[in-house]
């Protein structure tokens, strides 16, 4: 089994427990359901896990493609416009994902779980972060799909990207939400 295709069954798994955390964090949020919960820990630990199985991947890819171009002095920079996208992406829904962890970083409190103050810098920054996820998916569907070998023929693509998108609206909303209810509390 090659690396890009490890790398992608990675992708999946991140993709199924990022879409499990995101459906429970919109809910803890907008107050829906309460917060702290220990099945709600081991699934963002596990999801961290497999980011940075991901992020070790990726690094080995892309110095992989480093080394071949300069073998070949030449790095068609216009054509790999996508590849420096992804990549920048990547690096910034890194930090960003740090951000949302020390954010949102909650602790118990005479038996009720607390989440830190939520202040404008936070909301910005998970915005940011909704938005460079919304850049990297969409950057990395197609590569996805190319390397589990899924055809076309149901558009696949349009499918995952469309509901990713609503997820993501979905997540950004919750924490505009949030920040409301941090302002009026």
């Amino acid at each position: 089994m090659t690396l890009r295709k490890v790398n992608s069954i990675v992708t999946m798994g991140i993709m199924v427990l990022f879409l499990v955390h995101m459906i429970w964090g919109i809910l803890i949020l907008t107050g829906m359901t309460k917060g702290g919960s220990n099945v709600f820990s081991v699934f963002s630990y596990m999801l961290m896990v497999l980011i940075a199985v991901h992020v070790l991947i990726g690094i080995k890819l892309t110095i992989d493609t480093i080394i071949a171009a300069k073998k070949s002095h030449v790095f068609y920079w216009r054509e790999n416009s996508l590849f420096l996208l992804r990549r920048i992406s990547g690096f910034a829904l890194l930090l960003f994902i740090l951000a949302h962890v020390i954010v949102l970083k909650g602790k118990s409190v005479n038996g009720s779980f607390r989440l830190p103050f939520f202040d404008e810098m936070a909301l910005a920054s998970q915005i940011l972060m909704v938005l460079s996820l919304l850049v990297h998916l969409a950057t990395n569907i197609k590569p996805l799909k190319i390397a589990l070998g899924f055809s076309d023929k149901h558009n696949l693509r349009t499918d995952i990207g469309l509901v990713l998108a609503i997820l993501l609206f979905l997540s950004g909303i919750a924490f505009v939400i949030y920040f409301i209810r941090w302002q009026v509390i």
